[in-house]
């Protein structure tokens, strides 16, 4: 096996087609360029079929030995991520089937609109925890999803992939994509109202270092319109 160790800067610029086929030509060692590139993915989907930590671990192992195994095979058809988390699909479905715990499909009607994943660029202490909690909640709402719903959600959404990158990798038609993922919204909408519901009191808050910001910014007003006095004014 290939000892070469590849500088990061080059590794980044190297496309998959291309690292593909200096692992086929011996340079084995490149075949971590594309664990290391797709780990966030596979683990997702992986994840989102199986509900468990350690399992998608272990299909992440199994779905990346598969795929050097028979790398060779890959025909660039379709795009190679998609490729391998097809393989990723298959290999923790195959887990589901094996330790018999099938989920059955939930016929919920579909309506509503679009519920997009809750993101935060650069949080404030208090957008930093609302956000977190939010997360959390929206991380048990997928994970109560049937799985084929739970699947698209994290392929469409969390992963971004196209409405044809995520039929492809699960051997399904755009069509259904489409239907699953506006279902999800729908079961999504309808977990996130009863999760949320038992922490109405805990709604618009006003924080103590709301309170701090607002009382100071009273004062300088109140002392750039008064000067010379400083501090709160005695009621009259």
């Amino acid at each position: 096996m290939s000892t070469m160790v590849v500088p990061v800067t080059v590794q980044s610029e190297l496309q998959d087609e291309e690292v593909v086929s200096r692992v086929l030509a011996g340079e084995t060692a490149l075949f971590e360029i594309l664990m290391r590139r797709y780990n966030q993915r596979l683990y997702r989907v992986s994840r989102s079929i199986l509900r468990d930590d350690g399992e998608a671990e272990d299909v992440m192992q199994d779905a990346y030995v598969r795929a050097y195994e028979h790398l060779d095979q890959f025909a660039g058809k379709a795009a190679f991520s998609t490729w391998l988390t097809r393989i990723a699909i298959h290999e923790a479905l195959a887990r589901k089937r094996r330790r018999g715990r099938m989920d059955e499909l939930d016929a919920l009607p579909a309506n509503g609109e679009f519920m997009p994943m809750m993101k935060s660029s650069a949080p404030n202490p208090e957008a930093g925890t609302a956000t977190a909690e939010a997360r959390e909640l929206l991380e048990q709402a997928i994970n109560h999803l049937p799985e084929a719903y739970r699947t698209v959600v994290v392929l469409r959404e969390v992963e971004e992939m196209s409405v044809a990158e995520t039929a492809e990798s699960l051997g399904v038609s755009d069509a259904v994509v489409k239907t699953r993922l506006h279902r999800a919204h729908a079961m999504l909408r309808k977990d996130l109202y009863a999760r949320a519901k038992g922490r109405a009191t805990d709604l618009y808050q006003f924080h103590a270092v709301r309170c701090d910001r607002v009382v100071k910014a009273v004062f300088e007003r109140i002392a750039a319109e008064k000067p010379g006095r400083k501090g709160p004014f005695p009621v009259q």
